[in-house]
C-alpha cells in the first residue's frame, strides 16, 4: 500500500514543443484523430465532438486553451501515428484532448515532482501538477481536476445551456 502512495504512472504526450504528462487513472483511453463536429456556441478552445463508439465526447484544443503553437516537425519525421485524442475522465465527463505526439506511460516517484515555475510556457500554474526533470528538459504535469472550472464543463458538456 505505501508503494502506491509513492509513485504512480503518466500518460506522456507532446503539444507544441514541450513534453506533457497526465495521471494514466485519468485516461479513458487514447484514439487516433477522428472527424470533429463543430458545435455551436462552444468556448474557443472546444474544437467540437466526435462519436466514439456511440458516444458523444468533447474535444478540447489545448493549443487554443493554452495559447500554445502546434509542433514544428520536418515533414520526413511525420507517420501515422502523430496526433490523436486522450479521452479523459474529468468528474465523472469523458472529455478528448488534442494532442501533438503520443509518447509512452512512465512510472513517476512522487519525490521527484517540484513545484511548478510561475509561468511556464504560457500555461498558468493553477494547471500545473508539478514538473519532473527529464534527461535534458523537464516534464509538465497537468492536474486534469483543474483544466476547467465548474462552469467551464457545465459549458463544455452543455453548450447551449446559458
Amino acid at each position: 500500500m505505501a508503494e502506491e502512495d509513492t509513485s504512480f504512472q503518466l500518460v506522456t504526450f507532446q503539444l507544441g514543443d514541450e513534453l506533457y504528462g497526465v495521471d494514466i487513472m485519468d485516461v479513458k483511453e487514447i484514439v487516433k484523430t477522428q472527424n470533429v463536429r463543430p458545435i455551436p456556441n462552444a468556448p474557443f478552445y472546444v474544437e467540437g465532438i466526435i462519436n466514439l463508439r456511440g458516444e458523444v465526447i468533447p474535444i478540447i484544443n489545448l493549443h487554443k486553451r493554452f495559447y500554445l503553437k502546434k509542433m514544428t516537425v520536418d515533414d520526413d519525421s511525420l507517420t501515422e501515428d502523430e496526433g490523436g485524442f486522450i479521452i479523459l475522465d474529468i468528474e465523472g465527463n469523458k472529455i478528448g484532448i488534442i494532442i501533438d505526439r503520443i509518447a509512452r506511460v512512465i512510472p513517476v516517484d512522487c519525490g521527484e515532482i517540484k513545484p511548478p515555475p510561475q509561468m511556464l510556457s504560457g500555461i498558468g500554474t493553477e494547471y500545473i501538477q508539478g514538473v519532473v526533470r527529464q534527461d535534458n528538459s523537464y516534464l509538465i504535469i497537468l492536474d486534469t481536476r483543474k483544466l476547467f472550472s465548474a462552469k467551464e464543463l457545465q459549458k463544455i458538456l452543455e453548450p447551449d445551456a446559458e
